[in-house]
């Protein structure tokens, strides 16, 4: 008996540790990837236009059609868009299986980004990688204090300006069926004053006057509850706009 509990905790102590081999292989991955696409992420110049290192990343990946940053935070990626919500999920920019997998655009958007509503997506992983930084705005000061961005696509690029913070549950339509507001967020704009657990009513109300409002979402799962998901919306502005 003594020996079968020997054995058994042999087994045990052989799990936990390839458990724990095989977990820092996937952030090691994940970390080697973004390190090796920051040396070829676009720039904005004055005009607010993408760089042309945009070509390098369409001859990895033509799937790849802009580039998100959330100042303060890791959120440093290319966005890619696949023929359907999974093209991404656990594939990385280069094409290979990566649990981590990528940002990516929702398939029901255009992929230049010329939607009201544009809705991207990322795994939420520890250690700050791919979409993990998300949760710090679920602190009210950090999100008071951090409200900017950059979304960098190949033919212009955009101000972000945060304004909501939002856990909702994945099947929840008025986030996650960007096709209804596609032409008009009021909608979504009205959902957010409702549910939002932080939010900046200046940013609400200049989309309220712009001509043209293009509004950015941002999901990644949560384990605040079943089939959470934290969300961050952001105001996209034209860098024409000054």
């Amino acid at each position: 008996m003594t020996l079968f509990f020997s054995l058994v905790l042999l087994v045990l102590g052989v799990y936990a540790v390839y458990a724990l081999w095989d977990n820092h292989q996937v952030y090691a991955e994940a970390e080697n990837v973004q390190t090796a696409l920051l040396k070829i992420k676009p720039v904005v110049d004055e005009e607010g236009d993408g760089g042309a290192s945009f070509e390098e990343l369409l001859a990895i990946n033509e799937d790849v059609c802009g580039w998100i940053t959330l100042d303060n935070t890791e959120v440093d990626y290319p966005i890619l868009q696949g023929e359907n919500i999974l093209s991404y999920i656990n594939t990385d920019v280069y094409g290979n299986f990566a649990l981590a997998g990528s940002i990516f655009l929702d398939p029901a958007n255009t992929t230049d980004f010329q939607d009201a509503y544009c809705l991207i997506y990322g795994h939420h992983m520890d250690e700050h990688k791919m979409f993990g930084d998300l949760d710090l705005y679920e602190d009210e000061e950090f999100f008071n204090e951090n409200t900017t961005g950059t979304l960098i696509l190949p033919d212009r690029s955009y101000r972000l300006e945060i304004f909501a913070c939002l856990q909702v549950v994945s099947s929840e339509d008025a986030v996650f069926d960007p096709e209804q507001w596609q032409t008009d967020p009021a909608g979504l704009l009205e959902f957010a004053r409702d549910n939002a657990l932080y939010l900046h009513e200046e940013t609400i109300a200049a989309l309220r006057e712009d001509e043209n409002p293009q509004i950015l979402g941002l999901s990644t799962c949560s384990s605040e509850f079943t089939d959470a998901r934290t969300v961050l919306l952001a105001r996209m502005v034209p860098y024409s706009q000054g």
